[in-house]
């Protein structure tokens, strides 16, 4: 899952970064609120942080433009106000959840994968599709209850697509969910990715639409 971090405290910055990072998200960063929205409305992200209070352009008026736009993805806001006024404006222009600072990094996590996974269409952390089960929680995959050993690329792209089980995806789509922004993106790597991940589950969970991408279909 792709994810967009826009927080001028750089410091902050880099330590949500990292937290996702380390959790298995591509993470994208912004320091203001002028380029947060450039990317957000050129770049096609499962996920926002935003923070309130940024330089040259402000948290709501950036939500506000996105909204405007039809930018349908989830939006944590993340503030040090505490005032209830700010969260109902906040809310009102498009936010999905609120996180007041001092934060636990453990909650942020948390309200990041309960927002990409309700955008999705799924109640609970495990999102099952046959013999595979996604948990999204501890961040690992098993078939039929026994974990499969993933590298981080071959992760993302399965986790992707089982979020979005059902729906035909195109390589185009899970190349831009995969790489950030600086990334030499090259959406032919994803059939090598797709062709370990068919190893390695041992189940014939991936579908191939001939010319339209693959599926990750709920009967499988």
């Amino acid at each position: 899952m792709r994810v967009l971090v826009v927080e001028d405290d750089a410091s902050l910055n880099r330590q949500i970064v990292a937290a996702l990072t380390d959790a298995g998200y591509v993470v994208d960063k912004a320091f203001d609120g002028e380029e947060g929205q450039f990317l957000g409305e050129t770049e096609p992200y499962d996920c926002v942080i935003l923070d309130l209070g940024l330089p040259k352009t402000d948290g709501v008026s950036v939500l506000s433009a996105w909204r405007r736009e039809g930018k349908v993805m989830p939006v944590l806001i993340l503030t040090a106000r505490d005032r209830w006024s700010e969260k109902v404006q906040a809310f009102d222009a498009g936010a999905d959840d609120y996180v007041t600072k001092p934060f636990h990094v453990e909650e942020l996590l948390a309200r990041v994968r309960a927002l990409v996974r309700r955008a999705a269409g799924h109640a609970t952390s495990e999102i099952v599709c046959g013999r595979v089960t996604l948990d999204t929680r501890a961040g690992r995959v098993l078939v039929d209850d026994m974990p499969v050993k993933l590298t981080s690329h071959e992760y993302r792209l399965l986790a992707y697509m089982i979020h979005h089980k059902g729906r035909i995806v195109s390589r185009a789509e899970l190349t831009e969910h995969l790489y950030d922004q600086d990334f030499d993106r090259d959406s032919n790597t994803i059939e090598v990715f797709v062709g370990r991940l068919r190893k390695k589950l041992g189940v014939d969970v991936i579908k191939t639409m001939r010319g339209l991408g693959y599926v990750v279909e709920e009967g499988a």
